[in-house]
């Protein structure tokens, strides 16, 4: 981290804030949808989209399953900012670069965030469609968004991450209508599935859900005081539980399978919020 990192998301704030300012203000939640989740953002009422592309120094998602733009507007009386995808280490970006856009909607004001994914289950009575409220995560991605010299305007130089997700925003998901489970998940870096072995290690250090993504954007967002909460889609199981071969194809086909359930608990939650 450095101060070119700060640069660069002032820059894209003060973009945004001289397009969609008035749009942003009062915006109560910023929501990251994962693998097969983007059509999420067709929910929103008043909808106004900015591309990636447009925002100076916001990398644009190629992941297939992903979108590229944020789209604000509002759910259930909650106004709400939405980036359709997200990118990855493993495509090549930093992890600046990976948590650069909701670093700018934290220093935007944002106070909430709902981080979702598309996930691999690990724990015994995990099957494909449920939906898992992370509670904990294990970052085994080898990096972390807050290494390099110290920039105070992303937070303390030691954060503390005994409560990276929100209690309050737990509860309010927990009881939005849906079944969720509360579980562990571990990020890693990919861009291949775990092996078996993997796999095994990770049920043994407590992981009920292995992917991508997520982790760094949590300790990002835990370090500028923002309130996080995790939602992860189980589109599969993990490898070795499961006899079947894993597939990019089979995450983004449970998305588009899973987005009315996950629709309607994002709806409510956003009510609740509001």
């Amino acid at each position: 981290m450095s101060a070119a990192e700060r640069e660069l998301v002032l820059t894209a704030a003060d973009h945004l804030h001289g397009k969609v300012g008035p749009v942003l203000s009062g915006c109560r939640l910023g929501l990251v949808l994962g693998s097969g989740l983007k059509e999420f953002a067709a929910e929103l009422q008043d909808r106004v989209e900015v591309p990636f592309a447009d925002v100076p120094g916001w990398p644009v998602p190629k992941v297939q399953g992903h979108g590229g733009a944020l789209v604000l507007g509002t759910v259930a009386g909650a106004k709400v900012a939405c980036l359709t995808g997200r990118v990855h280490l493993y495509e090549g970006w930093t992890p600046g670069e990976v948590v650069r856009a909701v670093r700018t909607l934290r220093h935007l004001g944002v106070p909430s965030f709902l981080l979702t994914n598309a996930a691999g289950g690990i724990g015994d009575d995990m099957a494909a469609g449920d939906l898992m409220l992370i509670r904990d995560h294990l970052n085994l991605t080898g990096g972390s968004p807050l290494i390099g010299s110290h920039e105070p305007a992303f937070g303390p130089r030691f954060p503390d991450q005994t409560r990276v997700y929100s209690a309050r925003l737990a509860q309010l998901l927990g009881s939005a209508g849906a079944r969720v489970r509360p579980g562990v998940y571990a990020g890693l870096l990919g861009p291949s599935y775990e092996t078996p072995a993997e796999v095994r290690m990770l049920k043994t250090l407590g992981a009920d859900a292995v992917g991508m993504s997520t982790v760094h954007e949590a300790i990002a967002l835990n370090a500028m005081g923002a309130e996080v909460a995790g939602l992860s889609l189980i589109t599969n199981l993990a490898a070795g539980i499961a006899d079947a071969p894993l597939s990019h194809d089979e995450v983004v086909a449970a998305g588009a399978h899973a987005a009315a359930t996950l629709t309607k608990l994002v709806t409510e939650f956003c009510r609740r919020l509001s």
